[in-house]
Formats: C-alpha cells, sequence, structure tokens
C-alpha cells in the first residue's frame, strides 16, 4: 500500500495531455493502469445506469479534472462533467464512482477520494469488484459505510432514482435500471403504461373508424356536412347510446329534427 504524498510533487496539470497515463495529486504523477476485463464492463454498465437517469447532469468516463494547478484527477465515472469542450475539465463532480479490482492500489485509492472529497465531490461510490460485491460509500465528514446487494444508493439532488448496487455492474439488472430511466425520459413510470396507452389509442383509433361510417348516413340525410359539435356529440352518443339506437335515428328522424337530436345533450 502506498502511503499518501505529503509534501509538493515537481509536477504540473499543465504539462499533462489527453491520453497521458497519468493523474496527479499534488504534483505527484500516478500512474493509471488499463482497466481490467471485470472492470471495463461494469464501467460501461453503471456509467448507462448513471448517464439515463432523468435528473443526471452528463456522466463522463475517466474524465480529467484538473483539481488545482498540481492536482488533476479522472474518476472511473464522473456524474456532472460541466460543458464538454477540449482539455481538462474543471467542474467538480457532485457524484463520483470508483472500480476497485485486482492490483488496487488502496493508499492511492484513498489519497484520490481525499482529493475529490476536498475539491467539493459529495459522494464517491468505490465500486468492490474483489470478494464479496458491494459499494463503499464516502462522504465529508461523514465515516465510509458499506452497502450490499440488494441494498440501494442515493444521490438525492443529483440522481432522481435509486440505484440497485447490482446496477453498477451486473449486466441485466443495469440493462432494467436503464429502461426504467429512458422510460421517465419520455413520461411513463413502466413498459406496463406504454403498453396500456397503446391499446388505449387503438380502441380510440377504432372507435373513430367505426364512426366514420355513421357520420356519413347522418351528413346525407342532413344534406350539409357535420360540424365539429356533432361529430363530438356522436361520438360520444355511440358510447352511451350504441351503434344501432344511432342508425335508427339516422332512418326515422327528418332532416330538421336530425339536427334538433344533435344539438340536444338530452335527446335518446
Amino acid at each position: 500500500m502506498t502511503t499518501p504524498k505529503l509534501s509538493p510533487g515537481p509536477f504540473y496539470t499543465s504539462q499533462l495531455k489527453s491520453g497521458d497515463p497519468y493523474e496527479l495529486s499534488h504534483g505527484h504523477a500516478i500512474y493509471a493502469a488499463p482497466t481490467g476485463q471485470d472492470g471495463a464492463g461494469a464501467n460501461l454498465r453503471g456509467g448507462l445506469v448513471l448517464d439515463t437517469d432523468p435528473m443526471a447532469p452528463a456522466v463522463g468516463v475517466d474524465a480529467g479534472i484538473a483539481i488545482d494547478a498540481r492536482t488533476m484527477r479522472a474518476p472511473d465515472l464522473a456524474v456532472g462533467l460541466g460543458p464538454e469542450r477540449p482539455g481538462w475539465g474543471t467542474t467538480i463532480p457532485p457524484l463520483a464512482v470508483e472500480y476497485a479490482s485486482v492490483g488496487q492500489d488502496e493508499g492511492e485509492l484513498q489519497q484520490k477520494i481525499t482529493d475529490l472529497l476536498g475539491a467539493g465531490t459529495r459522494w464517491i461510490w468505490v465500486v468492490r469488484l474483489i470478494g464479496p460485491r458491494r459499494v463503499e460509500v464516502y462522504e465529508s465528514g461523514r465515516a465510509m459505510k458499506v452497502v450490499g446487494p440488494g441494498e440501494s444508493l442515493l444521490a438525492p439532488g443529483v440522481l432522481q432514482n435509486p440505484v440497485l448496487v447490482e446496477a453498477l455492474y451486473d449486466r441485466e439488472v443495469a440493462h432494467e435500471a436503464t429502461l426504467r430511466n429512458l422510460l421517465q425520459r419520455r413520461g411513463y413510470e413502466s413498459l406496463d403504461e406504454v403498453r396500456a396507452e397503446g391499446v388505449a389509442q387503438g380502441v380510440a383509433q377504432g372507435v373513430a373508424q367505426g364512426l366514420r361510417p355513421l357520420e356519413h348516413q347522418f351528413e346525407r340525410r342532413l344534406g350539409r356536412a357535420l360540424t365539429a359539435a356533432e361529430r363530438s356529440s356522436l361520438a360520444a352518443r355511440i358510447g352511451t347510446l350504441g351503434a344501432d339506437r344511432l342508425g335508427d335515428v339516422v332512418l326515422d328522424l327528418d332532416p330538421p329534427s336530425l339536427a334538433a337530436w344533435l344539438d340536444d345533450p338530452d335527446a335518446r
């Protein structure tokens, strides 16, 4: 385990360029190793769940954030990137996610957590991929807490929905959460609600199609086109009186009586 550096190192954020495999902590260069196979998919899934949350600001993967002239950190996931433009970001994300797997340097991880919390990040979720799957939640001024599978993570004011621990690494759970988020972005709470609306629209369309021949018969009897109010009256009465009764009315009444019948809300 590496001991966090206390004295400033020799490097500056301005000396790094995009693609360099390093982060900086108070002037000390920290090698950022490639992500292992177990973390690569998990990063993608967690990012998808967080980025599609209806309230969430933009989410970035390995985005370099220049905290100051000597500190540049790149969380695995940063929720709240700020403007997307060339160069290092300067917006401190309110929520950051780190994935910890084989080879994780715990000292460097704790220093990264300290740097981000000190800069203003509100929550850091460390997803542990070795041993029992769990998430460690870090908040400034509070003791770290561990959240396990079946439990949810909250980021009020940043995320609308609770995030199941499994959604940050399990493919099926992540897809379910993403679908929920995307539906909510379109005003639906569930896929069942979308299906129900589709059925209702189909019924309404069918009623409208069924009314057209009847409207035609009324128009022939009246010798003119129906008004919008008369069309609405017909649409309402086919539900209360039935098509057979409307067929009798159009055949039995002369044009003036038929117009009066359409205009009378109490006519039967």
